[in-house]
């Protein structure tokens, strides 16, 4: 699809939920932690004696295989099947639609329970494929240089809604069942989508111990990587629990500055932060903490910050990441030129940190760097700004 077509709808199965006879959702396969799969068979009459070998089986369907029936699962007796289909669902976020830029980055609009839009982007590139998943309907940071931040949180996605995002790409780009050792398609994961992960760290967690698990997706803690804004607490508990690669959502070198761009920081001052930053476990050249610093005309980019920058990560393996600012409509920054980015860059380097220059991708489908946001809903307030005119006619 080119890049000036508009987003394709995608033929997908709907995102009904079958349901008890009592009313009640029947519970999604997908999401569940080992614990819960094992006690979820259980109770559902599966011999005491099988529950452990079923659970290995249809944990190979679900995150080997990709399968979304369990008709599928080929391997267990149709009295099982039966019984699975009679008790659970295994259910996928919707595609609503998929854009394609010219640089070959995927963006999906992905339609959730509650009729609620995430998206998710998928970036190939020669040595690696990434995906950016999203964490939060929306997203409650309200940092003024990013579009998804003007999006006000509705709700934390569930496990199942993060982990569904790993499995719609994998399906879109046919990668299942693939042999060990071979190329991967999907190799890295970002959760620097829509919202902040630290403000769900219980679900992010259970759906990144789904993805590393050796038996399913098998993605290396190394491999994915968690960016905040800088809850410092929840920084802590993902050292302890997941153990995955962080980066920081940095972009200032004085509080004042951190303040109006990253809001947070009125409660997490930068020192605090990167307090945090050094107690990080594992921190060593191999793993770097990235602090990702978007470029701003005027504001953020002087020589003088560039310096004040390394002064300030001193002593922490880091490399630092530079943005250059990706523009959307009634944006309130500017790109810094690419001059100055290279003289900040300059700086950064000589001071012995790696910085490379981020090359923005998809930029013309909305889908890079701070530029997440629903386009259905964009569409869907302008239309109810028109019907509000209409009735004041």
């Amino acid at each position: 699809m080119s890049a000036s077509a508009p987003a394709a709808p995608i033929t997908q199965d709907v995102l009904t939920i079958p349901r008890k006879q009592d009313g009640d959702a029947l519970p999604n396969l997908i999401g569940m932690t080992r614990d819960q799969l094992t006690e979820a068979l259980t109770n559902v009459g599966i011999a005491e004696k099988q529950v452990k070998m079923r659970h290995g089986q249809i944990w190979q369907w679900l995150y080997v295989k990709g399968v979304k029936s369990f008709d599928h699962m080929t391997n267990l007796s149709k009295d099982i099947r039966n019984k699975l289909a009679e008790n659970f669902v295994i259910l996928r976020p919707e595609i609503v639609t998929k854009q394609v830029s010219t640089d070959g980055t995927r963006k999906y609009l992905l339609r959730i329970q509650g009729g609620h839009e995430v998206e998710a982007v998928y970036i190939p590139e020669t040595d690696r494929g990434t995906l950016c998943i999203s964490s939060q309907v929306g997203c409650t940071l309200t940092c003024s240089f990013c579009h998804t931040g003007t999006q006000k949180l509705v709700r934390n996605l569930t496990v199942a809604e993060i982990v569904g995002q790993i499995l719609v790409a994998r399906d879109d780009l046919e990668e299942w069942d693939i042999a060990p050792g071979e190329k991967r398609l999907v190799s890295n994961i970002v959760l620097m989508g829509m919202g902040e992960p630290l403000y769900n760290t219980d679900n992010v967690r259970d759906a990144m111990k789904i993805a590393m698990d050796d038996s399913g997706i098998a993605l290396s803690r190394r491999r994915i990587t968690l960016s905040t804004s800088g809850i410092v607490p929840e920084i802590y508990r993902v050292g302890e629990e997941i153990g995955c690669m962080l980066a920081i959502s940095f972009h200032a070198t004085t509080d004042d500055v951190r303040d109006t761009l990253v809001p947070i920081n009125r409660k997490h001052k930068i020192a605090e932060l990167l307090q945090a930053c050094r107690d990080y476990p594992r921190l060593s050249n191999a793993e770097r903490i990235t602090f990702e610093y978007v470029m701003l005309k005027d504001v953020n980019d002087s020589d003088e910050d560039a310096r004040r920058l390394v002064k300030l990560i001193e002593g922490i393996p880091a490399k630092i990441n530079l943005i250059p600012f990706n523009p959307w409509p009634g944006a309130p920054y500017e790109r810094s030129s690419n001059n100055r980015i290279h003289k900040f860059a300059d700086i950064v380097n000589e001071a012995g940190y790696s910085s490379p220059i981020r090359r923005p991708r998809g930029e013309d489908i909305m889908a890079a760097c701070g530029q997440l946001k629903s386009a259905t809903e964009r569409a869907r307030k302008s239309r109810a700004q028109m019907e509000r005119g209409i009735e004041g006619l």
